[in-house]
């Protein structure tokens, strides 16, 4: 089964409908002994880093997320979710995040296409991995976002996007993946990229 975090953000119905129409098994849930059960987690995260983060940590989850990287079982952060992953995020302020991966989250440059970034925009791999698993370069996905991840270190960079500059929109390290993007709006490529992660070994 897969837990999908619910701590108090986002739209969480339309990913879990999104991983049963793969075909695999899911539930949105605050219970931590679900998520504990759970052999695989998603945290999404939709609005600003900042109360992400509170919320996060408010609820007891941000421990249960590092719990899970911890004995090494797959989780999978969507938008913001991928963002918290990182050590802070400098929206409205300078925000501790996970510290799963190294690096900050910040605005697009102010010179530059109009932020935020809304639409369709594509992939390039930047390594092999198995969440894109047939999914061309070039793939397109749909994107809500103002700020992006810099990442520290260049090997957790799984695939980057160019939007003014080039930068992370896929970031993993062992068990634990994310991407910029919004998988259950992305059609048929979102739908691939949650069922590689639902089998994802």
């Amino acid at each position: 089964m897969i837990a999908i975090i619910d701590y108090g953000v986002g739209n969480l119905r339309s990913v879990e409908k999104a991983i049963e129409a793969v075909g695999a098994e899911a539930a949105v849930t605050s219970d931590p002994a679900l998520i504990r059960e759970a052999a695989r987690l998603v945290l999404p995260g939709v609005g600003a880093f900042g109360e992400c983060a509170a919320r996060l940590r408010e609820s007891g989850m941000d421990q249960l997320v590092l719990e899970a990287a911890e004995q090494r079982k797959h989780v999978l952060g969507l938008c913001v979710g991928l963002q918290l992953m990182f050590d802070e995020g400098h929206e409205f302020g300078v925000h501790q995040g996970l510290g799963l991966m190294h690096g900050r989250v910040v605005r697009f440059p102010e010179q530059g296409p109009r932020v935020p970034q809304i639409g369709w925009n594509q992939i390039e791999r930047a390594r092999e991995h198995p969440i894109l698993a047939g999914i061309d370069d070039g793939t397109y996905f749909y994107f809500v976002h103002s700020y992006y991840v810099e990442a520290d270190d260049p090997a957790d960079i799984i695939g980057t996007t160019e939007y003014g500059i080039q930068y992370p929109s896929i970031c993993g390290r062992g068990s634990i993946s994310g991407v910029q993007f919004h998988p259950e709006k992305s059609q048929d490529a979102g739908l691939k990229l949650l069922a590689n992660f639902a089998a994802v070994a």
